[in-house]
């Protein structure tokens, strides 16, 4: 048994996305690798793939990441 509990990074009321086990939940509770947030609610929380997926969009569609010559991902990468 170990002496000392790694103790995770936040505080109450901040609300994270659980990739692993596909919940919300207030605090961190698993490992950073595994979740989104924080997000200032629940409902928030909720959405996050939703929210994550709307700017990977945004993001891939913003010229300012992507070259000119380069739209359909061809030579230059």
């Amino acid at each position: 048994m170990a002496l000392f509990k790694k103790k995770t990074a936040g505080k109450p009321g901040e609300w994270y996305y659980c990739l692993e086990h596909k919940k919300v939940e207030e605090g961190p509770q698993c490992r950073a690798l595994n979740r989104l947030g924080p997000y200032a609610t629940p409902e928030e929380a909720a959405r996050a793939i939703e929210t994550a997926e709307a700017r990977n969009e945004e993001w891939d569609e913003d010229s300012r990441w992507n070259d000119e010559g380069d739209r359909e991902g061809g030579a230059g990468r």
